[in-house]
């Protein structure tokens, strides 16, 4: 949906953004147009509640959606037929193992509210914030075929989901429950999930005010945490329990 008035458009030098408070009620969070999709840009925006989203052909669109979907490490939620599919432990994780083969999956498609496409620019700007140790992926695999995974972007004690596919029934949600998972051991605050979708919330996201979300990237996202490739800790067991 195109914007009802004027957006700013930001010049590729400096990087800045306008106040989260100038961003549209509809479409809900839109923000500004133009800067870059730089390793710069990305973790300046990242930090300050900011994403990049728009289809081919259009600029750079930046927002910021109030309210924000996130979910909490620790409250992830596990429904009966998962801890079932979790309980059979049919497939292997990994971490970082398969980053560009995720992200090309998750192209055509997400399983998310905003079903649209990831432009070639998008998938550019991503592979170098991995290379940069910034971009992680999680990966389910089934013996030698990637099945599902997930991505996104971990800055400090905070990581920005992107997107996720499923090649098989409910593989996204099982590198959801591992990653979350993993991330409470680590001692992560939040997950970012962007903007409402029915199948993140049951499995325990939930809505909070941007100002809200604001607040919990300035307390963790200055925290420390290793970039660079990740992987499982070596006593990691993905758990099926549920709350």
């Amino acid at each position: 949906m195109p914007p009802s008035s004027p957006l700013p458009w930001l010049d590729p030098a400096p990087v800045a953004f306008p106040p989260l408070e100038t961003a549209l009620d509809d479409p809900n969070g839109l923000l500004a147009a133009g800067g870059s999709l730089s390793p710069e840009w990305l973790l300046h925006a990242y930090s300050q509640g900011i994403f990049p989203w728009f289809e081919e052909g259009q600029p750079t669109l930046w927002w910021s959606p109030d309210p924000r979907l996130v979910l909490f490490p620790d409250r992830v939620r596990v429904s009966r037929s998962l801890r079932k599919l979790l309980n059979n432990n049919p497939y292997s994780l990994c971490m970082d193992t398969a980053f560009g083969s995720v992200i090309h999956q998750c192209g055509p498609g997400r399983d998310d509210s905003r079903d649209t496409w990831i432009t070639p620019e998008m998938e550019s700007a991503y592979l170098l914030m991995h290379e940069a140790g910034y971009a992680h992926s999680v990966e389910v695999w089934d013996k030698e075929e990637l099945v599902g995974g997930l991505y996104g972007i971990a800055i400090g004690k905070v990581f920005f989901g992107e997107s996720m596919f499923s090649a098989r029934a409910n593989t996204s949600k099982i590198a959801l429950v591992a990653l979350a998972q993993q991330l409470e051991k680590w001692q992560f605050a939040i997950i970012d999930c962007q903007v409402s979708s029915d199948h993140l919330i049951t499995m325990g996201a939930e809505e909070i005010s941007r100002d809200s979300f604001v607040q919990y990237l300035s307390k963790n996202t200055k925290l420390p945490h290793a970039t660079g490739p990740w992987k499982f800790d070596s006593d990691f067991v993905l758990t099926a329990h549920a709350i």
